[in-house]
């Protein structure tokens, strides 16, 4: 079988992400808008349309709904502002900075959100195209008309779900947690420069940021599988994964406390080694146990089949007993030498427990203890937000019970 070349394994790979059915659709419902603008207004080239239609499909059908009317809104009041301006004084250096600071002021009163910018573009391309109250009408029009079948094309063909590049995402930020894990654990046999020990504190912090770019494709995910048809339990899914990121943001908090306790014992050892060789040996054994067990964890819960989200849990739970055998045995070691040699005897016990906080937040009955609370929460915010509907639901299981 011949080789394919890379660029073409790339593109391949690019059509069947998220991203690249999300272009599509945007470059679909622009097309069309035009298209029906063509047929339905006097203008030669309504390209307000298919601009607005570009605008309004947005990456979830969530947001689409959500989104979609207050930015048709800033449209049209941006529109209406300059239909006002052409036809009273018409274009020139002070009426342009007129009509912007009253669509800013304007696109606040009507509450547009975050869309307010938009009422002043709109207002400066209507009143730059022209003069003409009755064309600026037409751009109404054409407005209405791009909302229309962005709103449509989204009805009619789902946005994609995001999950997966979600899940990627997670799994990604415990890759470099387990590798930092490791790193460290490959430091501690010898002397351990006071340089080094900050530099990796100075990677634990930088995870942080890795965490905040995966809190946002996570909440475009969450976005994704509200209201999708193509979804089933995205309720569950989207607990599944915001609860599990904030489990490794947790375990991320911890390690940056475990290596400034290592960067602390580093201070206080400068002309020997950081632990006795056969401590060291067990420690970087626990290390790679634990960055084991987190790299598991993201596994398990990206995990959407059942067959291997078994696999993935019985993963999770061999390596999260492998690494409290470990951290057993070096907590014999530590307690045997410490008694020998007590000092920075602290560090040494704040070294363990923060091996054991990770532990615990991994630990697969803790999981499923935080899943039940977040449904509950969601079920009682539910029921708070829409009472007719949690009434209606309870009449109708009251009635199943009764015909059972």
């Amino acid at each position: 079988m011949p080789d394919v070349p890379e660029p073409m394994v790339k593109l391949v790979r690019w059509t069947t992400e998220p991203a690249a059915a999300q272009t599509l659709r945007s470059t679909a419902a622009a097309v069309i808008a035009y298209v029906a603008a063509v047929q339905l207004t006097p203008q030669p080239a309504p390209l307000t349309a298919p601009l607005t239609a570009l605008l309004v499909v947005q990456v979830t059908l969530y947001s689409t709904l959500t989104t979609g009317i207050r930015r048709v809104n800033s449209v049209v009041v941006g529109v209406l502002i300059a239909i006002g301006f052409s036809a009273l004084v018409g274009l020139s250096w002070w009426s342009l900075g007129l009509t912007i600071f009253s669509a800013l002021l304007i696109g606040r009163v009507v509450r547009v959100g975050e869309f307010v910018p938009e009422v002043a573009i709109s207002a400066m391309l209507v009143l730059g195209v022209t003069r003409v109250a009755d064309t600026a009408w037409d751009r109404v029009l054409e407005t209405l008309i791009g909302a229309g079948v962005g709103l449509l094309f989204n009805l009619l063909f789902a946005p994609p779900v995001w999950v997966q590049s979600a899940g990627g995402s997670i799994e990604s930020l415990s890759r470099r947690m387990g590798a930092l894990f490791r790193d460290m654990g490959g430091e501690l046999a010898g002397h351990l420069p006071v340089e080094r020990a900050a530099a990796r504190l100075h990677e634990a912090r930088r995870v942080d940021h890795d965490i905040v770019e995966v809190d946002a494709s996570l909440r475009q995910a969450e976005d994704s599988l509200r209201w999708n048809p193509r979804v089933r339990e995205g309720v569950l899914s989207r607990i599944v994964l915001r609860t599990g990121l904030d489990t490794l943001e947790i375990c991320a908090v911890v390690l940056r406390v475990l290596s400034r306790t290592l960067t602390d014992l580093a201070k206080h050892r400068t002309e020997e080694s950081l632990f006795p060789d056969d401590v060291a040996v067990e420690l970087e054994e626990l290390f790679d146990h634990v960055a084991h067990a987190i790299e598991s964890f993201a596994v398990l819960i990206t995990t959407q089949v059942a067959a291997n989200a078994q696999s993935a849990e019985e993963q999770l739970a061999q390596a999260l007993a492998d690494s409290t055998a470990s951290r057993d045995r070096t907590a014999q070691l530590l307690l045997a030498k410490v008694r020998e040699h007590p000092r920075q005897w602290q560090l040494h016990g704040a070294l363990l427990a923060e091996v054991d906080r990770i532990l615990d937040e991994l630990a697969v009955e803790k999981r499923s203890e935080r899943l039940v609370e977040e449904l509950d929460r969601y079920s009682r915010e539910q029921s708070d937000r829409h009472p007719w509907l949690h009434m209606i639901k309870k009449r109708l299981g009251a009635a199943r019970a009764v015909l059972r």
